[in-house]
């Protein structure tokens, strides 16, 4: 599997080899339309920037998102379950992620708004990051989960290292799990590492704006590179309705050292649009 892909900004839903994930991102106009069928899938439509509406075999809803970008605000975004046939059009200029997972019961669909978002700042010092629980393991869906994370410029995220690729739970569950990026300037990157514990798979990769990493297996920290912001989110499906996952023993003993956040957390708040 080939771990870091551009998404392609098309009609087409892309598993990159996943068997639970499926995702695709679109840029669209006022007034354009995007009509779909989940099918044997569950839907989460997250607003990265714009607003639209959405009418639904399941119901409909209007002026739904209100940030211009993932770095001016918070987020909206619309659960749909499997078997929905549905019609999204542009109010404004649109930047939407479509997180599709497998699934086979079904749930009610649901708008989260702004005020529904469960915020978290995670880690202290240079591994601080900001936590906006979307789709979290709470939330009535069947397997899909859906957060997104911002790391100030030169922070560490995803760390210490963990993974989520055994089913054992309490304590780690099997999940695949997307990481779509965004850089608060064009020219930033981030650094993500993919490795399991034998480093049969151990890559480091550069990822740019509109960029994705691909986590069948293994650890996954991030680094957001110094004068950049990094975004990204995270799609999450397998074996389990969970986020337990497990540090790699070699780096658990960093949380030992956390003391202060670093203050320029929250990133984004509600308070910025006002």
């Amino acid at each position: 599997m080939q771990l870091l892909v551009r998404p392609p900004s098309s009609p087409r839903i892309e598993s990159y080899g996943f068997e639970f994930l499926g995702f695709k991102n679109q840029r669209i106009a006022p007034g354009e339309r995007v009509q779909d069928v989940t099918g044997a899938r569950e839907l989460g439509i997250v607003m990265l920037g714009g607003t639209c509406s959405v009418e639904s075999s399941r119901g409909a809803w209007s002026h739904i998102g209100r940030r211009p970008n993932v770095f001016a605000g918070m987020p909206y975004a619309l659960y749909l379950p499997i078997g929905t046939t549905f019609t999204l059009t542009a109010e404004t200029d649109c930047d939407i992620a479509f997180c599709y997972c497998r699934a086979e019961e079904y749930f009610p669909a649901r708008l989260v708004t702004p005020a529904d978002v469960d915020v978290e700042i995670r880690g202290a010092g240079n591994a601080t990051r900001q936590i906006n629980g979307i789709f979290k393991p709470h939330f009535p869906a069947h397997r899909l989960i859906v957060v997104e994370v911002y790391t100030p410029s030169g922070n560490w995220s995803s760390y210490p290292p963990h993974k989520h690729d055994v089913h054992n739970p309490p304590g780690e569950v099997d999940l695949e799990e997307i990481y779509y990026y965004r850089i608060d300037r064009p020219e930033g990157f981030a650094i993500q590492k993919v490795y399991t514990p034998d480093r049969r798979l151990d890559e480091t990769l550069t990822v740019r704006d509109g960029e994705m990493v691909l986590v069948p297996e293994g650890y996954h920290p991030v680094v957001a590179a110094h004068g950049y912001n990094a975004y990204y989110l995270n799609a999450l499906g397998g074996s389990a309705r969970s986020l337990a996952a497990s540090d790699d023993p070699q780096y658990e003993w960093v949380r030992q050292g956390w003391r202060d956040k670093d203050p320029r957390v929250p990133l984004v708040t509600m308070e910025m649009e006002r």
